[in-house]
């Protein structure tokens, strides 16, 4: 199977990255079958050769994650939701809605407690 992945070129700390598509059992430095783009962490440059990527993917190429979502903010592919994505944004609301209730809660019983300390005196 062919695979769009990332080939890593540069210095020690200082990497970029090429596009690339590749046999899927091949080495990630190892010799590509085509090199399809650039794209740089540091600086977020992204440089995509459209007509290549088009033809790779209507061949059946499998882009890997990092390389789909650069090609989704490319415009090449159409963005979907991945189901961790949206576990972790429901996640995220659950505990707003729990924080925001004990808040509720606390609050209530210090009132309460206000209010019966001064009932007493």
């Amino acid at each position: 199977m062919i695979k769009l992945r990332l080939k890593r070129f540069g210095k020690k700390k200082e990497a970029s990255f090429r596009i690339v598509a590749c046999n899927s059992t091949s080495r990630r430095d190892g010799r590509p079958l085509q090199e399809l783009g650039f794209y740089n962490p540091r600086t977020k440059e992204t440089r995509l050769d459209t007509e290549a990527l088009r033809t790779r993917l209507t061949q059946g190429a499998q882009p890997t994650n990092v390389v789909r979502t650069l090609l989704e903010k490319g415009g090449l592919l159409e963005k979907i939701v991945r189901p961790s994505i949206a576990i972790g944004k429901a996640k995220l609301e659950k505990e707003k809605l729990a924080k925001a209730k004990n808040k509720d809660l606390k609050s209530e019983s210090s009132k309460a407690e206000s209010d019966n300390n001064e009932a007493e005196s």
